[in-house]
């Protein structure tokens, strides 16, 4: 398989110190980056999502990063499609690209490709189901999916919200579940490419300790008013898929309230903590399963990844 494009992918959960580590590669000369974050996609949400700074994009370019508006959408097809084209262009360049970012949803999607037949969003469907649930409950739409596709029901949890929007959806447009659609459909896997897959996975306890540690630091450079010029610009609201950035949700429930205390803001950044430390919690897991379909070194530490990465490749 020597015509195939050598790929690397550098994964790990918020707050790893992964983007540093790509960075530190990207300065050898023999690299581009390209963002695999689904939440860096949004122009103007900057403090929130950690996202690399002007000056540091200046000196480490990044590929899809602010390429749309909160208001719009992203998916997993539209990364895969805009990443390959990438990947090709890069290596048209005679260098390798590095795809470091923690949504392991896109991280999947390009190495097992996406099941190609299953129908496209169907927006009015969509907000039936979410109507239904404000008049019900979730509980309601979750036992529905249930009802109709018993092995998505074992896989997701009530709160699995836009999964069981999803699952309903395709069910609804085709009469069929999509774990059986899923199941069946042929997978457009790019095997034009040599994925070379690296994660870091910190211990937990220091990741904790470095989540906290960027939290405060969100707080204290603005993160707050970021949110609001974002609510003002775009009515940047808890239903939009871009809200669900963590953080964000959190911060919208805040500043709706008329009761802005010290209290009530202590306990919003403890929600988003909270909520910070659930994803890293989701990454994990995520990475684990990854790990059984695929090929993966991974490093605990960032100083053990920069001395076995030294002679990464070309």
């Amino acid at each position: 398989m020597s015509n195939q494009l050598p790929v690397i992918n550098l994964m790990g959960p918020t707050a790893s110190g992964k983007t540093a580590l790509a960075c530190e590669l990207y300065e050898r000369g023999n690299y581009e980056l390209i963002s695999v974050d689904s939440a860096l996609v949004y122009q103007d949400m900057d403090i929130g999502t950690a996202k690399p700074s002007k000056e540091e994009q200046a000196l480490y370019p990044h590929h899809l990063i602010d390429i749309i508006t909160p208001l719009e959408v992203y998916s997993a097809a539209e990364f895969v499609e805009d990443a390959c084209k990438l990947i090709d262009e890069i290596h048209g360049r005679g260098k390798t690209p590095i795809l470091v970012g923690g949504t392991m949803l896109y991280f999947k999607a390009l190495l097992e490709g996406l099941s190609s037949n299953l129908p496209s969003a169907d927006y009015q469907i969509r907000d039936e189901i979410v109507a239904k649930a404000d008049r019900e409950g979730w509980q309601a739409i979750y036992e529905e999916l249930k009802s109709v596709d018993p092995l998505a029901g074992e896989k997701f949890k009530v709160s699995d919200k836009q999964r069981i929007i999803r699952a309903l959806e395709v069910f609804k447009i085709t009469g069929q579940p999509i774990t059986k659609l899923q199941s069946e459909q042929p997978r457009n896997v790019p095997y034009r490419y040599s994925f070379h897959n690296y994660a870091l996975l910190p211990d937990r306890l220091e990741l904790h300790c470095r989540i906290e540690l960027r939290l405060k630091n969100m707080w204290e450079i603005g993160f707050l008013n970021e949110v609001e010029e974002l609510m003002i610009k775009y009515d940047l609201n808890e239903n939009l898929p871009s809200a669900r950035s963590v953080g964000y949700r959190q911060a919208i429930d805040f500043l709706l309230k008329s009761d802005r205390s010290h209290k009530s803001k202590l306990e919003m950044e403890d929600k988003s903590l909270f909520a910070t430390r659930q994803l890293a919690k989701r990454q994990y897991t995520w990475l684990r399963s990854l790990q059984e379909a695929h090929q993966f070194i991974t490093f605990s530490t960032t100083r053990q990844a920069q001395e076995d990465l030294r002679n990464l490749h070309r």
